[in-house]
């Protein structure tokens, strides 16, 4: 029996974080603590995915779709710099304090987490394997009025090799989980639950 409103609406996006994905070599995924990216601006994350469709009787006999995963973009005030170095591999120099970015760096993958606020109460939610693209370079001169810029990172957000893709709370999620998602990346308890 439901406890709680549900969401009949919802709009805004904050709270965003990373988490690097650690893979053991029994092949478990764990994830480090998750960072704030602040100046969330826009996040659109589109499902990837083919309907395979299979005729037999003259009809459709059976429909199947896959799932890839999503993929789209994140739109951030500004890319902070320990986004740079932790995920896309950017190098600092120790002398002189400059980020270097490298044709042979390898960003890693990681967690996104955010939340979108709703009617009765923020919805917040986990994509578990995310890679990133380097952000392009733009920039614009300041003319009657100042209007902020802001930088754009490509996402691909795959499934784990359990079959997890993404995980979001409900209106029943325990307060102590709802309360604790930007502390640490939330699992299953039974691995590819979803898979």
């Amino acid at each position: 029996m439901p406890t709680n409103k549900a969401n009949k609406v919802k709009f805004g996006l904050k709270n965003v974080h990373y988490a690097l994905l650690q893979e053991g070599e029994d092949g478990a995924v764990t994830f480090a603590a998750p960072v704030r990216i602040p100046g969330a601006v826009n996040l659109s994350m589109e499902a990837q995915g083919d309907t395979s469709t299979f005729y037999a009787d003259n009809m459709a006999y059976y429909v199947t779709s896959a799932n890839d995963g999503y993929s789209g973009d994140l739109e951030i005030a500004v890319i902070p710099d320990s986004f740079r170095k932790d995920v896309l591999m950017e190098i600092e120099d120790e002398t002189d304090k400059i980020l270097v970015e490298s044709v042979t760096a390898e960003p890693r993958h990681f967690a996104l987490l955010f939340e979108f606020n709703g009617d009765q109460k923020a919805v917040r939610h986990v994509l578990y394997n995310c890679a990133a693209t380097r952000p392009g370079l733009t920039g614009a001169t300041t003319n009657k009025s100042k209007e902020p810029a802001t930088e754009k990172i490509s996402l691909t957000a795959s499934p784990l090799a359990n079959g997890n893709v993404r995980a979001k709370t409900t209106p029943d999620t325990p307060d102590e989980k709802y309360q604790g998602w930007y502390q640490t990346v939330w699992q299953p308890a039974v691995p590819g639950v979803g898979g």
